[in-house]
């Protein structure tokens, strides 16, 4: 059946009544402070640091930290006083490899303090994440094709990586698939399963977590295999825990799965293209998220410049593409969806701006906020997750 997306705007509000509009029911705050993580080059400085006003969407920025290379990607401590950045390099300390900072965060200020560096466990680390339970931070690693787990200290340090999971294999892409690229790591609710998105193998690997010795280990079904060629990069859970999301870089596509929180397995409903069927551009994916409420899924295209916007089934969990809204600004990499629901804030790379979107709290449109930052080679926003407590 082709959706008809005028008809999905006479009829959402009332389809999608009982699920409530999408806030993320948050405190609420005159402004969210959040962090930008870059690459450094083209100007940038390091991570930066900035506060969204929760009314206008207006940003300010309130600082920088340097002397880091490529902190392309951020993970904030769930206590709210840590962050986390890797190092997206070849060699660390003169060794092969890239690296993972520990910073101090002061929660009502942003400031960061240093407080030390650790190898990553391969070379290229791209993604990061921090377990519930605060004790262990995990790591993609995408030159080498591997995830690696290190310890947090008790001062919110790192250890050196206890764990070092390397993956094999190859898939049909001639370029970008000669090896394994593990682009991302994603824990579940549960904190029992990960999963690692990599590009390189068209896979999806997954793991069973074990909280208390910070250890990966191949799940019942250790890997999920995408279509050949797709390059899977990104991947989210939703809030139910029963279903996940898949963002594939190569083949620009979204996929939605039906997941086994018990088992860690997925299954797939539905794929749909990120891109309009009249676009002929050149074009690769990049991050994936869900909107509070869980009714909607925002994709980000790098070529076409756009975040397309699906509506997730309620009953069959499939996907239908309902809008595709411009950055504002070229090479749109990760983006975030602010702790109030409001607004949506996208990394454009490449020409170096954050541009804030308004969220139809209804319908889950996406237009212009009418503010934007300047922020040199921007790659990841992330907003600390205390302001996302209920």
């Amino acid at each position: 059946m082709k959706f008809d997306r005028r008809e999905f705007l006479k009829t959402g509000t009332a389809a999608w009544l009982s699920f409530g509009a999408c806030r993320s029911g948050g405190s609420v705050r005159s402004s969210y402070p959040f962090h930008v993580g870059t690459y450094t080059r083209g100007g940038s400085e390091g991570i930066y640091s900035c506060s969204l006003d929760a009314e206008s969407g207006a940003i300010r920025i309130t600082g920088v930290t340097g002397g880091v290379v490529n902190p392309s990607f951020l993970a904030i401590h769930p206590g709210g006083d840590a962050l986390y950045a890797v190092c997206e390099t070849a060699d660390f300390d003169g060794k092969p490899g890239g690296g993972v900072s520990a910073y101090r965060l002061d929660p009502a200020a942003g400031e960061l303090e240093l407080l030390n560096r650790q190898p990553s466990g391969g070379t290229g680390p791209c993604h990061l994440t921090v377990d519930r339970t605060g004790r262990h931070v995990l790591v993609a690693n995408y030159s080498s094709g591997s995830a690696a787990v290190l310890p947090v200290e008790s001062d919110r340090s790192l250890g050196a990586p206890h764990q070092v999971i390397q993956h094999e294999g190859s898939s049909v892409h001639p370029r970008r698939q000669r090896g394994p690229h593990a682009h991302s790591v994603n824990l579940d609710r549960s904190n029992r399963h990960a999963v690692v998105a990599d590009l390189g193998l068209d896979k999806l690997m997954i793991y069973d977590f074990d909280p208390a010795a910070g250890a990966l280990s191949p799940a019942v079904e250790p890997f999920y295999r995408t279509r050949p060629g797709a390059g899977p990069r990104h991947f989210t859970f939703h809030r139910d825990g029963k279903r996940a999301f898949c963002i594939n870089e190569l083949d620009s596509t979204l996929t939605a799965f039906d997941y086994d929180e018990q088992n860690g397995t997925l299954s797939e409903r539905a794929t749909v293209s990120t891109l309009p069927d009249d676009y002929k551009g050149n074009n690769t994916c990049a991050d994936v998220h869900v909107s509070a409420c869980g009714r909607f899924l925002y994709g980000s295209n790098r070529g076409h410049d756009s975040i397309a916007v699906a509506a997730i089934g309620e009953k069959n969990g499939g996907l239908s593409i309902i809008q595709h809204h411009s950055t504002g600004g070229k090479t749109p990499r990760n983006f975030a969806l602010d702790p109030s629901g409001r607004f949506l804030l996208a990394a454009n790379q490449d020409s170096g701006t954050i541009v804030v979107l308004i969220v139809d709290p209804d319908s889950g449109l996406l237009s212009p906020a009418g503010h934007r930052a300047e922020v040199p080679m921007p790659v990841c926003i992330r907003f600390s997750p205390l302001a996302y407590s209920r």
